[in-house]
């Protein structure tokens, strides 16, 4: 089945089996890595990409249901510059990651709560971040730099 979407302002299209996963297409076929597989059972929150917008888990999403939508993947979060996004920079400046396999998802998701709550309290960040697991970081530097990006006033962690 032949596919048609547009993927971080660019307008793709592919062959594709009916069964294949917009993660997989994103992956495999468009060759942007950044989106990353993690349980495939749409738990971890890994895959999240945005579609027409909204956050979705693209492991639980058809390719062929995308036809026509706009897709964007961590690869279109940057600054027409290149320059890190706000969401991106504070996740760096803040520590928000330690390997760094859950990172793009959880900004995804995050920049989709900002865009939602422009100033979410850490209840909200919390509650709005449940669908995306990390096993490494305990959250702490996650939601500080959620805090940040939406421009509340946090202290940066000090360099170890």
């Amino acid at each position: 089945m032949k596919v048609d979407m547009k993927v971080n302002g660019r307008a793709v299209s592919g062959e594709v089996e009916g069964r294949t996963l917009l993660v997989d297409f994103i992956r495999q076929t468009l060759r942007l890595t950044g989106t990353h597989v993690g349980c495939d059972t749409s738990q971890c929150g890994a895959c999240t990409i945005h579609m027409n917008g909204e956050p979705v888990k693209s492991c639980s999403v058809l390719a062929v249901e995308c036809e026509g939508a706009e897709i964007t993947t961590i690869e279109g979060m940057a600054n027409a510059d290149g320059s890190l996004s706000t969401m991106q920079a504070a996740f760096q400046e803040h520590h928000g990651l330690q390997c760094g396999f859950c990172t793009p998802g959880m900004v995804m998701a995050a920049t989709a709560l900002l865009k939602e709550n422009p100033s979410p309290s850490e209840a909200e960040i919390r509650h709005h971040l449940e669908g995306n697991i990390c096993r490494c970081t305990g959250y702490h530097n996650i939601i500080k730099a959620v805090q940040a990006a939406s421009g509340q006033d946090v202290q940066p962690v000090a360099a170890e």
